[in-house]
This record gives C-alpha cells, sequence and structure tokens, in this order.
C-alpha cells in the first residue's frame, strides 16, 4: 500500500529524477514553455512555482537558492528580471498545463506546461521565427530562378 506515499516517482531513480526536474524547471524559465509529458508536467508544476515565488521575494538567500536548483546562471537572471516582476500581483496559479494528445511512438499523453502571462513574448518568438522562415524560403526561390536561368541559357 502506497498511503502517505506523496510524490510522482517518474519510473527513476532519486538522481535521474531530481537532474529531469532541475531541466525541466529550467527549461521552463528560460522558454516559458515545455512540451512533456503530463506526468511530468505535474511533477514540475509545483517546483516552477516555487521557485517563482523565490523570485517574487527578491532577496539575495532567495537568488542562492534559486541558483542551488536552477541550472544556469543565465535561467537565475531570467527569473528574478522578467519572469518574477510578471506575477508581483498575482498570489500564485504561475503555471498552466495543456494537453495536446498523444506521442506517436509509446502513445504517452503529452502535454505543453507554460507560465501565464507570457503570451506576448511566445507571440513575437513564433513572428520572429516565422519572418525568419520566408526569408530562407525567398533567398531559395532566388537561388532557383537563377540555376534555372544558368541553365537556360547554357543550353
Amino acid at each position: 500500500m502506497r498511503h502517505r506515499k506523496g510524490g510522482f516517482k517518474l519510473g527513476r531513480n532519486t538522481s535521474h529524477r531530481r537532474a529531469l526536474l532541475r531541466n525541466l524547471v529550467t527549461s521552463i524559465i528560460l522558454n516559458d514553455r515545455c512540451h512533456t509529458t503530463i506526468t511530468k508536467a505535474k511533477a514540475t508544476r509545483p517546483i516552477v512555482e516555487k521557485m517563482i515565488t523565490l523570485g517574487k521575494n527578491g532577496s539575495v538567500h532567495a537568488r542562492r537558492q534559486a541558483l542551488a536548483y536552477l541550472m544556469t546562471p543565465e535561467s537565475v537572471d531570467r527569473l528574478f528580471a522578467v519572469v518574477a516582476p510578471r506575477y508581483t500581483t498575482r498570489p500564485g496559479g504561475y503555471s498552466r498545463i495543456v494537453r495536446t494528445g498523444i506521442r506517436k511512438g509509446d502513445s504517452s499523453e503529452m502535454a505543453f506546461i507554460e507560465l501565464l502571462d507570457a503570451e506576448n513574448e511566445l507571440n513575437a518568438k513564433a513572428e520572429k521565427r516565422e519572418a525568419a522562415k520566408q526569408k530562407r524560403r525567398e533567398e531559395l526561390q532566388k537561388q532557383m530562378e537563377e540555376a534555372n536561368a544558368g541553365n537556360d541559357s547554357a543550353q
């Protein structure tokens, strides 16, 4: 019986589970969203919320605690400079889990875990990505036209 045995084991030993969760939390803070399985997202959510609460505190001790958990100093800087100030008036509930269907390989249920109120940044990233893709497409089209013009004149 597993009475009063809380937490997600995720089919891993302790060190692997801790590393996995640290990596997921770091990715969420750096990118505002992460695509993972539902179980991992549910295990990650409380840790992300605690990190944002540390960021809202803003003390040196809170920064050191975040630095001890997060994987990169850039993620700590972003947590305290960008992410935590977004939630100064919100008392909790900084993330959401959005189910995205099943994974083709093993039929695991997948989900996005994302920070609330990050839509502006996510939309800006998507627009920038789309503009770069369009530019590459136009360059490729131009190269193909030049190659076709060169082939036509050679024949």
